[in-house]
């Protein structure tokens, strides 16, 4: 299997079910909402510009809206397990910022889910999931 760049040395290889049960649908979206932004970040590098750009680009893609968005459009694209995780981390959700509907905070904590849970398990199918956010697709995304 090729290295996945995205993963730290360490996690190269999936981890193991005894370990991967221990962690909460919650644990797993802490870890996926800093795996998506960093993806979302490296899409936007290139061309060179300034952070204050990079920053409003990225913050529009990594918004709980366009997650859940994201989120919406993947459902046709996952493995019923895939959909077992994804439904987990919606259900663990509590709580959600005033501003966001409830539905909306719970679909882009299924997506945060997903995305850890994949970077823990298969980089392979992690890097397939994230390949749909292409610059084009993001460029799709709504301004706020």
């Amino acid at each position: 299997m090729e290295a996945n760049p995205l993963l730290p040395v360490g996690f190269q290889h999936p981890l193991p079910h005894s370990t991967l049960q221990m962690l909460s649908p919650a644990a797993l979206a802490y870890l996926g909402d800093a795996v998506f932004e960093i993806y979302i970040r490296t899409q936007y590098l290139l061309p060179p510009s300034r952070i204050r750009d990079y920053h409003q680009q990225v913050v529009t893609c990594v918004r709980a809206e366009t997650q859940a968005m994201f989120m919406v459009a993947l459902l046709p694209r996952l493995s019923d397990a895939e959909k077992q995780i994804s439904k987990q981390g919606r259900n663990a959700a509590t709580g959600q910022p005033k501003r966001l509907l409830p539905e909306v905070y719970r679909q882009a904590t299924a997506l945060e889910t997903l995305v850890g849970y994949l970077y823990l398990t298969d980089s392979c199918r992690l890097q397939e999931i994230l390949g749909y956010f292409s610059l084009e697709e993001l460029a799709k995304t709504p301004k706020s």
